[in-house]
């Protein structure tokens, strides 16, 4: 098979397409002939070296796949070969073929919009997590959302304004407006006078970190959280990356402030966690306005997609 190698860390040089034999699947593996997979800052940032506590290379990105069941392991029978499925697999995606524990895996339905599904998996769920859970936005508040146009940063200007919040985020395309979004140039600290004028965030998502966290900080109001992630600033800068670690800590030290009233937190996805059961069930509830309001085809893969422990979420403090 083939499959994209990031050789070392650097730029798009450190990149290679290699020949290599993936042994069969062990017992709880299911093996799967890849259709899509995705490219996405993570990937960028893994090339880079720059992701938080990432593998070190060689090492083959691809944070999320959608492909056909080719060969079931040892104790493996909840899918069929040639059924399509779903998996938020982190490394290993960029790749023809690949082995994922079948826990891990959903089916996806006939007629869903594959591309959409694939993105579905990763950026579309740590949106509705975070969003919902981490920082249970209502109607009527006010977000704030650095890297509007992002992947990650698209997603929640969708959701939240569906959940009737008031948008707000940095981003270099005015075009923005059109969807609702209030965008600040992201070159300049303007945002943060004019957020402060209105009254601050009542959430604030901030995949940038370091002392990003700290100028987001001072645009919450009273009884605003903020919910870090990514840590995606040195990527921008194009600076080496300082420990996440310490940066992270700092972030949750804040909530010691009790007379700020306000709150911090920070976001990651693992497929493993079982803290959280909920899922992007949450994204189409059977009476929820939210699902009538979705793509259709979003909609029916998230009725499969909500009970794969793949999409849990971990939010610890």
């Amino acid at each position: 098979m083939k499959k994209v190698v990031i050789t070392e860390f650097g730029d798009v040089s450190k990149l290679a397409i290699v020949e290599c034999n993936l042994p069969e699947p062990a017992a709880g593996e299911v093996q799967l002939s890849v259709e899509y997979s995705i490219v996405l800052g993570s990937d960028v940032n893994m090339r880079r070296g720059t992701y938080p506590f990432q593998k070190k290379a060689p090492l083959t990105p691809g944070y999320s796949v959608l492909g056909t069941v080719r060969l079931n392991g040892k104790g493996c029978s909840k899918f069929k070969v040639g059924d399509r499925v779903a998996c938020l697999s982190k490394y290993e995606g960029q790749a023809e073929l690949i082995n994922l524990p079948e826990r891990f895996l959903v089916p996806v339905p006939e007629g869903v919009d594959r591309k959409a599904a694939v993105a579905l998996v990763l950026d579309w769920v740590t949106a509705y997590q975070m969003l919902r859970h981490a920082a249970d936005v209502k109607s009527g508040q006010r977000i704030f959302i650095h890297g509007l146009s992002g992947a990650v940063g698209g997603a929640l200007l969708s959701l939240g304004k569906i959940q009737g919040a008031q948008v707000f985020g940095t981003t270099k395309h005015e075009e923005l407006r059109t969807l609702g979004a209030v965008p600040f140039d992201y070159s300049n600290k303007n945002w943060i006078t004019a957020m402060q004028e209105l009254g601050g965030a009542d959430a604030v998502f901030d995949p940038l970190g370091f002392e990003s966290f700290d100028e987001s900080y001072s645009v919450l109001r009273k009884g605003g959280i903020l919910v870090g992630y990514g840590m995606n600033l040195p990527a921008l800068t194009k600076t080496p990356r300082p420990p996440a670690f310490p940066a992270i800590l700092k972030l949750l030290s804040k909530n010691l402030f009790f007379c700020s009233g306000k709150q911090t937190t920070f976001f990651g996805l693992r497929r493993s966690c079982r803290i959280w059961s909920c899922s992007l069930n949450g994204l189409g509830p059977e009476k929820s306005p939210c699902r009538s309001r979705l793509p259709s085809g979003l909609k029916k893969f998230r009725r499969h997609i909500g009970n794969m422990p793949a999409v849990r979420a971990w939010a610890p403090w």
